[in-house]
């Protein structure tokens, strides 16, 4: 369990932990900024028990009806304030057209560590970004039943490779993983929850949030729209940015990797998934563009944060990472 960091965070700490706290109300929660570390940390706390979960937590906790909630409370919290700061796209369409323009002169994280990104700021991307790829495909597989015909067909599809198409050893969150062996992270599942800060954990409990709600799932499937989109791109330049920095071949691997496979995905995602849901159920166009309008919010917050800190020389996350750890050597 990782250290709280408020009030919101020490109660649901508390209560997983075999502590029998008195759990906020709604005022407490009305108070609390939606993007601080407090509520952002609680959140992620009470999503994790539908994931992997934590040492030493009982499954029981998954549905206790105080913890959910509580849970409620924040997530309205954070999704009235997520509607009144996203910008409203025209449509769906619109929203994702916007994605698909390459700014001439981009000054994104991407950019920035393509074109002179140190070793130690590869390293700091790539502890935050775990979060996020070690659970990559998990949420948007949620979406799954809540789809049918053409969107439902292609939405496997996507995720079929997502999951490494029956393979273990491709399995996205392994290379990932993989990646981090080879920048010296510790590869363990949310190794890095307790120097990760806020930013990064919105953009994790957002597509939490829109997975675990059926109401959301146009909101998802903006979300998975708007990834498989930027991906491509982005993972292009990271590629160059990790060979430029000497990472090893697996560090590369993973963003190469993701530039062929997601240009494919782009393409089925806009006409078959978000096309598919789209034809079957026209009312949720401006979800959708919420979903993919949110998701560039939250990462542009992400990128702001990134590269204020590695402007003045200092780490991005709560405390600065360990020397790396050696890479061990082949049988």
């Amino acid at each position: 369990m990782p250290a709280p960091r408020g009030d919101l965070s020490a109660a649901v700490t508390a209560l997983l932990t075999g502590g029998y706290p008195d759990l906020p109300g709604g005022p407490a929660v009305t108070a609390a900024d939606p993007y601080g570390d407090d509520l952002q940390l609680a959140l992620y706390l009470a999503y994790e028990l539908h994931y992997r979960g934590f040492a030493g937590v009982g499954g029981h906790w998954e549905w206790d009806p105080d913890l959910l909630r509580l849970r409620r409370a924040l997530e309205e919290r954070f999704l009235t304030a997520l509607r009144a700061d996203t910008p409203r796209p025209e449509s769906a369409a619109a929203a994702l057209d916007a994605l698909l323009v390459e700014p001439v002169d981009g000054d994104g994280v991407s950019h920035r560590l393509q074109e002179s990104g140190e070793l130690w700021q590869l390293r700091e991307y790539a502890a935050q970004r775990s979060l996020y790829h070690l659970k990559e495909a998990d949420p948007h597989a949620w979406v799954i039943p809540r789809l049918t015909g053409r969107a439902k067909a292609a939405m496997v599809a996507v995720e079929f490779d997502e999951f490494g198409g029956g393979r273990a050893d491709r399995v996205h969150a392994r290379l990932f993983a993989e990646l981090m062996t080879d920048l010296g992270l510790d590869p363990a599942y949310g190794r890095y929850l307790d120097v990760t800060p806020a930013p990064m954990l919105a953009v994790v409990n957002q597509m939490s949030l829109f997975g675990l709600h059926r109401a959301l799932r146009g909101a998802l499937v903006g979300h998975f729209a708007a990834v498989e989109i930027t991906s491509s791109p982005g993972s292009r330049r990271l590629a160059k940015a990790l060979e430029r920095a000497g990472a090893g071949p697996a560090a590369v691997h993973f963003y190469t990797e993701h530039v062929e496979a997601d240009a494919v995905h782009e393409q089925i995602v806009r006409r078959d998934v978000v096309g598919g849901l789209l034809e079957e159920e026209p009312g949720l166009d401006a979800d959708v563009a919420f979903g993919a309008a949110s998701t560039e919010f939250l990462e542009d917050r992400l990128g702001g944060r990134l590269l204020a800190a590695w402007a003045a020389g200092r780490t991005s996350l709560r405390e600065p990472l360990p020397a790396p750890q050696p890479v061990p050597a082949a049988a």
